[in-house]
């Protein structure tokens, strides 16, 4: 058995509630309310599927009812139709404006009644029909789009994890990074410092992600030079400079292998970057200040931090209260001294990070 719509018909007039019940009851289940008042409280307790409301009614007129309704949550998607004697086109205009969907003027016909409800209703049919697919479309869409990320996420992963696996001894430096990095980045947004240039960076959702691949130029290093155990000549160190500029060459290379390049843009800003110096005297490029991009300074503090606390082929691991004051006496040379000040509120949320990588088997001092 079809259910029949639900129809509110809202009058003082007891003539034309009763020719209306009248006139719509075999195909509607019909409800008549008096006045505007006693309409906003029967909606209380059920949801129609479609509206009749007078507008010339006493206390409260229709279009402060219509208002109320669509103010409302709960009742601001129910359709209205005015029923009206009102002709004016100002009449008309205002109804419409505060959400009415249709007119029916008074006195009314029986037919065009039904008429005008059966064509209103089905439109609402339709509209609901059309939301339904859309609501489906976007879900197929954000599967897709969640099948796309992590299919992304599993290249700079693997990428990164080529260049790491080469050094057994400094593994989890890029877990490591990512985690230091996102705490900088969050108190930054906390502090409100940098506030515009982070914003434009935590628009991708690959920010974090991409810092994997700031250390991937070292995949052309040689094993001979990256796992030396002692001091590196001056021409080894030479090759070790140029590993940000490899590592932005792989990634320009990737990009252009793929459309979506979007989430390689960080990546390379990464990659580049992090060994510049707020002085001026880092590599590849004596960038120095802000024109040293915002990531790559942030990325300077991070892997500077993890290159202390864990032992390396050249060096054993530092404790983390020595790791912090090298960053912080590194204030205005090495690093953006706003960074440092960063760095210096969250410094134990560095040394809980490491010590978490320390306990999953990674080599990195303890907390002193």
């Amino acid at each position: 058995m079809t259910q029949h719509k639900k129809i509110v018909l809202v009058d003082d007039d007891i003539t034309n509630l009763t020719v209306g019940k009248n006139t719509l009851s075999d195909d509607y289940d019909i409800l008549t309310i008096p006045s505007g008042k006693k309409l906003l409280q029967l909606l209380d307790m059920i949801h129609p599927d479609l509206i009749l409301l007078d507008i010339n009614m006493p206390d409260m007129d229709g279009y402060e009812v219509i208002q109320r309704l669509k103010q409302n949550d709960k009742t601001a998607d129910i359709p209205v139709i005015f029923l009206t004697a009102k002709s004016d086109v100002d009449s008309e205009l205002r109804g419409f404006t505060l959400g009415a969907i249709d007119y029916i003027s008074k006195p009314f016909s029986p037919p065009i009644l039904r008429k005008r409800i059966e064509t209103q209703l089905l439109v609402q049919k339709q509209q609901g029909e059309l939301k339904r697919y859309n609501d489906n479309l976007q879900d197929i869409v954000r599967e897709k789009t969640k099948t796309v990320v992590e299919l992304q996420n599993a290249v700079l992963c693997t990428v990164a994890e080529l260049v790491e696996c080469r050094d057994d001894i400094t593994g989890g430096h890029i877990t490591r990074t990512q985690n230091y990095l996102k705490i900088l980045l969050d108190e930054t947004v906390r502090q409100k410092i940098y506030s515009e240039e982070v914003a434009q960076c935590q628009e991708s959702e690959f920010l974090l992600l991409s810092a994997q691949l700031h250390d991937v130029g070292k995949i052309m290093v040689p094993d001979v030079i990256l796992k030396k155990p002692g001091a590196l000549t001056p021409e080894e160190f030479e090759m070790i400079k140029l590993h940000p500029v490899w590592g932005a060459d792989i990634i320009e290379m990737i990009g252009q292998k793929t459309r979506e390049k979007d989430f390689l843009l960080n990546a390379r800003i990464f990659a580049l970057y992090h060994h510049e110096k707020w002085n001026g005297t880092g590599y590849p490029s004596k960038l120095s200040g802000d024109k040293i991009p915002l990531l790559g300074r942030m990325m300077a503090i991070a892997d500077v931090y993890d290159a202390l606390v864990t032992k390396r082929p050249y060096k054993p691991p530092l404790e983390h209260e020595q790791a912090r004051k090298i960053i912080l006496e590194g204030n205005g040379s090495h690093f953006d001294p706003l960074l440092v000040g960063v760095f210096a509120a969250v410094a134990h949320q560095f040394a809980v990070a490491a010590t978490a990588q320390a306990d999953n088997g990674l080599q990195s001092t303890p907390v002193s």
